[in-house]
């Protein structure tokens, strides 16, 4: 056995030498491979034979050891040294390295799960982060709104250029200098329409005839005289003239006196006359005769009778109201109305005329009949006519003339001083606007005069209204106006589009009224819009910056054929605004980076001996709500003490509606006034100095922290986080199975993964933008290498020197 085990013996320690040179060799050949852990050959003594057990002292004896002969060497074990490598500062933020214990996880075939320390990492087509050999790098993904989601491990994605991201706007800071000097607030703009009708109040027509009223022509009556019956005087004078008369009572311009001498016959007053072939005409059925006393020379009613006959005056009638025979001068027109007691009259008709008259009087013929009302209402069943007449100095004033029932006639012979006298009961003047509208009036039906003519501004459309604040444009917003839109319909779109905050807005702070300076007014004016006698009326807020202003062409109209009218209200300032004031414009933005438009403006509220407060006001144009075109966001106050510190502000959150668009709604964000100054300068100043939101912007680098966090940075600005690295450690490490690539497996002896991120459970920490070089000894492994080499040789000659014996032995039979 003794050679013979040597050799098997020597054989040993040459397969162990081999053992430790292929390890040396692969920790040399891995000495620049980044992450690389080297491994260290572990040896142990193989099988063992024994000589004798030896014995245990006697008392003869001090005993003797074992005897044994080693049968050579095994290797027990290859362990892999996980002590930390050389980090070294890369040029890739991608790149990793792993400063403590653990190891990266990443996807191998069929989705095991492997580890390596190699932290060259970089982004493939999908984004995705891998290592050279293309395996895919693990951790916590995020959702769409960028949280990080821990219930599974997924490939880590930087999609560099492709995602987007905005941030809204939760902050904005106010700067400037609300001075305590100049005028207070208290006065606001005000600005009302021209006087608009109701056409849904009927108009009577424009078929009124004018002509002259004929005067009574008398050259063809005769006089006869009865004697016996009467009661004339003899041998006395009586004169007589004639008028006709319409059904209304009225009387054209009177004839000439028709002298008449009662002849002498029996001396007694017993006479009569008889009137024959009295004054006709088409235009009137009745005529009115008048007569002097016996040689007087004032007239007086005798009767009235059928025109183109005979009367026989008796003398026995008495006389009544005496004639009038004045006249009329001239150039008139007229225009008529509908009129019940108790209601409005209708708007006026068109101008009937103008009819020139010298010394004579109008007749008026073909007066329309008022029409029926509906069966709903809408309009009183009118039961007279009212008649206007302009005079000769004023053809645009018109003046009542008289009522008349339906259907009749009209002779006018009123002088200008009788209507035009309004200090005289009765008399007034045409109101040319007639019915006025109220807020249950239809747009359609809204009409607005023009001279003496009445125009429909509105039509079925799409309005879109552009006001003027504080000398500034708003925002165009737009009202369909349908059959039912209403004059309040369009009175609450217009207060809301001009953002015109009524007291109710601030219940802690009421918005303050405004003084009234309008003529013949009293009382303050609460900001809001007003139906006024038959005109619209706004009332803006408090100060020259909050001034609102309509005019010609904020308003346009657009129907279904695209036709596009300008309607024209007539806007005028009846109130102008004053008070000391700032307006600061400026963006933000909503969640999903579309900007919205912001305005604030503060306002000089009042002031103390100790104090100063202003009003802010904020609008927004870019405000949808859910219906209507409010623009007015919110309101507060600013409170300064007396050495112009800022003290307080009501009211700082604002809610700007995001409603008809995906982006979340309310937009609410903070105001802070407190860097603001309320020192006293020439003028106030407002800016707003920076706001926390921004647009969308595209992602264009990242950052890895030592915590593993892969947080990405967006070109607007903003910083999002991408991920979370996770990281796993090993009981035993020296257990893992390599798999090449510098990848390891999970082994039977390792004990299960303890994952968590860079920094906890023992878990060493990561270093971005650096590499972990390969731990090789290589001083150390040549060394070894040495030793190994000089080992095989060593184990070598033993074989030589077995087979030396060998030949030896053999060589005893010769």
């Amino acid at each position: 056995m003794g050679l013979t085990s040597s050799l098997s013996t020597a054989l040993t320690g040459l397969n162990a030498a081999e053992t430790q040179i292929d390890v040396l060799g692969n920790n040399l050949a891995n000495s620049q491979t980044v992450g690389f852990k080297a491994s260290e050959v572990v040896f142990s003594t193989q099988f063992l034979q024994t000589l004798s057990l030896g014995a245990a002292p006697t008392s003869d004896n001090g005993g003797t050891n074992p005897r044994q002969t080693g049968l050579g060497v095994q290797v027990a074990g290859i362990s892999p040294d996980f002590s930390q490598g050389t980090v070294q500062i890369s040029s890739s933020p991608s790149d990793l390295a792993i400063q403590g214990d653990g190891l990266f996880i990443v996807e191998g075939a069929d989705n095991e799960r492997v580890y390596t320390r190699n932290g060259i990492f970089s982004l493939n087509s999908e984004n995705q982060l891998v290592t050279s050999t293309g395996n895919r790098l693990l951790g916590y993904g995020i959702d769409e709104q960028f949280r990080i989601q821990t219930t599974r491990l997924t490939p880590l994605t930087i999609p560099l250029g492709s995602e987007a991201v905005a941030q809204a706007t939760q902050n904005v800071v106010m700067e400037g200098t609300l001075t305590p000097s100049g005028d207070v607030a208290d006065t606001a703009e005000v600005i009302q329409s021209a006087v608009l009708g109701d056409a849904a109040i009927p108009r009577p027509d424009g078929t009124l005839g004018l002509a002259s009223a004929p005067i009574a022509d008398t050259s063809g009556t005769t006089v006869a005289h009865n004697q016996g019956p009467g009661s004339l005087q003899e041998n006395a004078v009586y004169q007589y003239r004639f008028a006709f008369v319409d059904a209304s009572g009225q009387e054209s311009v009177p004839s000439g006196p028709l002298s008449v001498t009662v002849p002498i016959g029996n001396g007694n007053d017993d006479n009569e006359i008889v009137l024959n072939n009295l004054p006709d005409t088409p235009d009137y059925s009745q005529l009115r005769i008048y007569r002097t006393d016996a040689d007087g020379t004032d007239f007086a009613l005798l009767d009235t009778v059928p025109t183109g006959g005979s009367y026989t005056d008796t003398g026995a009638l008495p006389l009544g109201a005496a004639l009038d025979d004045s006249t009329i001068d001239g150039n008139y027109s007229y225009m008529i109305t509908y009129f019940r007691s108790g209601d409005p009259e209708t708007k006026p008709s068109v101008v009937a005329g103008p009819q020139n008259i010298v010394s004579g009087r109008v007749h008026l013929t073909n007066f329309p009949t008022p029409p029926t009302p509906p069966s709903g209402g809408g309009f009183p069943a009118y039961d007279s006519i009212r008649i206007y007449r302009n005079t000769a100095a004023d053809q645009n004033s018109f003046y009542l003339v008289d009522t008349i029932a339906p259907g009749t006639d009209y002779t006018d012979g009123k002088s200008d001083a009788e209507i035009s006298n309004l200090d005289t009961p009765g008399n007034q003047l045409l109101d040319l606007d007639g019915p006025t509208i109220d807020s249950n009036t239809l747009l359609t039906n809204v009409t607005r005069r023009e001279g003496f003519e009445y125009v429909n501004p509105f039509n079925l459309g799409t309005l879109s209204f552009e006001a003027r604040k504080g000398g500034r444009n708003l925002d165009a917003k737009s009202f369909e106006i349908t059959a039912t839109s209403t004059v309040q319909d369009l009175v609450s779109f217009m207060e809301d589009a001009m953002g015109i905050q009524t007291q109710g807005a601030d219940s802690a702070n009421p918005i303050p009224s405004s003084l009234n300076a309008i003529v013949g007014e009293s009382g303050d004016l609460n900001p809001g819009s007003y139906i006024r006698d038959g005109q619209l009326r706004f009332v803006g807020n408090n100060g020259v910056d909050n001034a609102i202003d309509i005019d010609l062409t904020s308003f346009r109209i657009t129907d279904d054929e695209g036709v596009v009218t300008i309607p024209n209200l007539a806007f005028g300032s009846v109130q102008q605004a004053s008070g000391q004031s700032a307006v600061a414009d400026f963006v933000t933005y909503d969640t999903l980076g579309l900007p919205i438009r912001t305005r604030v403006t503060a306002v000089l509220e009042s002031r103390t001996d100790s104090s100063t407060v202003y009003r802010w006001y904020a609008d927004s144009a870019d405000n949808s709500p859910r219906t209507g075109a409010e623009i007015s966001v919110g309101t507060g106050t600013i409170t300064f003490d007396g050495n112009g510190n800022f003290v307080s502000a009501s009211n700082t959150t604002v809610a700007i509606d995001r409603f008809n668009l995906p982006s979340v709604s309310p937009l609410e964000f903070d105001f802070d006034f407190s860097n603001i100054s309320g020192l006293a300068t020439d003028t106030a100043t407002l800016a707003a100095s920076r706001q926390d939101g921004s647009p969308p912007g595209t992602l264009t680098s990242y950052v890895i922290g030592e915590d593993g966090t892969l947080r990405g940075v967006f070109s607007n600005g903003i910083a999002r986080e991408l991920g979370q690295l996770r990281l796993a450690r090993f009981t035993n490490p020296e257990g893992l199975e390599q798999r090449g690539q510098n990848l390891f497996a999970q082994g039977i002896n390792t004990g299960l993964p303890i994952e968590g991120q860079p920094g906890e459970n023992g878990i060493g920490t990561v270093v971005a933008g650096a590499l972990e070089l390969s731990n090789t000894d290589i001083g150390g492994d040549l060394v070894d290498l040495v030793l190994a080499s000089t080992q095989y040789r060593s184990n070598a000659r033993v074989i030589t020197a077995t087979q030396q014996l060998f030949d030896e032995l053999l060589n005893i039979r010769r």
